[in-house]
This record gives C-alpha cells, structure tokens and sequence, in this order.
C-alpha cells in the first residue's frame, strides 16, 4: 500500500544557486487561467480571515483574499464593490503594473452550489468580481458541475472559475474537463478541520499535491496544513502554483471580528467554516459539523506576517537556485522524526 506524506515527512535538497540576492527573486505566479498574483499568498474565505479590510492589504502585497459566502447576497456583493473602487482608485496599479496573468489584479470571492448562488454570482460579478471560488468540502460532486457550468454559460467569459477542495487526479481531470479555471487542493488538513477525524478520508497534503499536479493543466491552489514559510515553499516547489492562508493570517488587525482582552493577553475568533459556531452564528443548519472553533494571539497587521512569509519563500528559491517560480523544483528527501526534531531550534 502506498504511503502518503504531508509537510513534516519532507525536506527540500539545496541545489547550486547563481543567484546575486533574494532581491533578485520574482514571485510572480497564476492565480487561475487569466489572473495572476505578484506573490503567492491567497487569504482563505474563512468569516473570520477576509472581508473588505484583509482582501484590500492582500492586494497591496500582492496577493488576493477571497471575499467568504457566509453572508447575504447584498452584504458579500456590497464588500466586493468597496473593493473595487479601492484598487482601481488606487496608485498602486499605475505604479506596479499588475505583470502577470491578464495585467488586471483579481476580485476574488466564494460561492456555493445552491440555487441562491447563482443570483450570488451573478450580483458577485456585477459589482466586479472576477474570480470566483465554489467553495465546498468536497469539490468533486454532481453539483459543483452543475454550478461549474451554469457559471461558464451565464457569467462574462472574463470570469474565471477556481474550484474545490480535491485531492485526486480523477478529480482534477473531471473539474478540468467541466471548464474549470483553477484547483483547490487538500481535504481534511485546515488547523481547524475534522473532516479527516470525522469522516476518515482525505489525503495528506504533500501527497495530494503531487497527485493532482501530476495531470492538472490550470494552475493549482495548495489548501490547508500551512503553517510556515517552509510549507508554503515545499507546496511550491511541488508544482502549486499558489497557497490558500487561513490561521497564519487570522487574528491580524484586518481580519474580521474584535479584539478580546483578557488577563492574559489579547486574542481573535478564529473558526472553521463547518465549526458549530459558524454555523450558528449565520443561521445555518447545524447537523454536518466539521470544524472547530477557537480564540488564537492577537497579531497586529497582517503586512509583516505576510512579508515574514514572502522572505521565506524568497530565500527558499534562492537554496533551490531559482530566480522565480517557473524554475522551482527542486527534489525532496523524506526525514524521520529524529529529522523533524533535528530542525527545529535545539534549545527550544
């Protein structure tokens, strides 16, 4: 029986580098067929990671958050709109021009697979929205095709459509062949997910990766069990073309909800999207569960995590001798746990 292996189980092997400095170093990268990212980093649609606030910084570092569904149609579509009019009345895109993909940044927000979604999209779309992500748990279903292709026959042609999650190469042949955009990979491996617990299924990420990578044709979405710049760079060099944050990012001044002081300090809510609380806060049924919730540090601005993240990567490139993405892929040694230990810090 083969034996799959996620972030721990791996290390990447340093090759010669003739690169001058991480300076040096592009990250630029294709967020779905059409839009790109100047830095890999996509803010997950958790309600409690990206609203107006967390997709706009995303944007000025380059990345993109994806606007989260747990809302009404008016409240989600109202976000997007604010969002438009923020970065195409921005300087940053004259300055920076947007060089990757089309040249125009991406608006990205989730939607399901019901009825109401597709007046969801719709709206999503009208107020500018170009990217969307049909956000289920299990992306390989009869009713992602359904909202896949009604999207491809009803929305602008400009619309690009990611979706997911999926963890196997039939999955991405079939989304692939359904007209899909882009892939998001992984299931059951979120800091706040029980699926695999629950359910018993998904695939650790490292192999999921590779199985998908294997056969996809649209660029590929790393989702879940990031916890560091050396995942992100593992996930990379694996062939994603970019990664989905959710705890790394939460509990930073732009992610949404208060801050709660305590005597021992100040914190944020931080939920999985199929938590009971979730569920419960935005008036849904409450079978299903899937997720925790829970209050994680409070981290101040999410701009000098994401920078901590993006010279990690930068150095990751220049140990494997690339000066951008394209040129990433380098091969990995397993490690046992006597490896796992031995990098962390000794005398911690």
């Amino acid at each position: 029986m083969k034996k799959s292996l996620t972030y721990d189980d791996i290390q990447l092997v340093p090759r010669y580098s003739q690169i001058p400095s991480r300076n040096d170093i592009k990250l630029h990268t294709l967020l779905s067929r059409r839009y790109g990212l100047l830095n890999p980093i996509v803010a997950s649609p958790m309600d409690t990671v990206c609203e107006l606030e967390m997709a706009y910084k995303m944007f000025k570092l380059g990345g993109v958050g994806c606007i989260h569904r747990f809302n009404s149609i008016e409240e989600q579509s109202n976000i997007v709109k604010q969002l438009y009019e923020r970065i195409f009345s921005s300087d940053i895109v004259p300055k920076e021009p947007w060089g990757v993909g089309c040249g125009i940044p991406p608006i990205m927000a989730a939607i399901g697979v019901s009825e109401d979604d597709k007046e969801r999209a719709t709206q999503l779309v009208k107020e500018g929205c170009n990217v969307l992500l049909i956000d289920v748990a299990h992306g390989h279903h009869k009713n992602v095709k359904k909202m896949l292709e009604w999207c491809k026959q009803n929305l602008d042609e400009k619309v690009d459509i990611i979706a997911g999650n999926i963890a196997t190469k039939q999955a991405a042949l079939d989304l692939e062949e359904w007209g899909v955009d882009g892939l998001r990979v992984g299931i059951g491996g979120g800091s706040l997910c029980t699926t695999r617990l629950k359910t018993g299924f998904g695939i650790p990420n490292v192999s999921c990766l590779e199985e998908v990578i294997s056969v996809a044709k649209t660029p590929v979405m790393a989702d879940g069990g990031i916890r560091s710049s050396g995942d992100i760079s593992k996930a990379l060099a694996l062939g994603a073309s970019q990664v989905m944050l959710g705890s790394l990012i939460a509990g930073t001044d732009e992610a949404p909800g208060q801050i709660i002081e305590t005597t021992n300090g100040l914190y944020k809510r931080y939920r999985g999207s199929a938590s009971l609380e979730t569920k419960v806060t935005h008036g849904q049924q409450t079978r299903n569960v899937e997720g925790e919730s829970t209050t994680i540090p409070y981290k101040g601005g999410v701009k000098f995590i994401v920078n901590g993240l993006i010279d990690g990567v930068k150095s990751a490139l220049s140990y494997g001798g690339a000066k951008d993405l394209e040129h990433f892929n380098p091969s990995y040694v397993l490690v046992t746990n006597s490896g796992i230990n031995e990098a962390k810090p000794h005398l911690l």
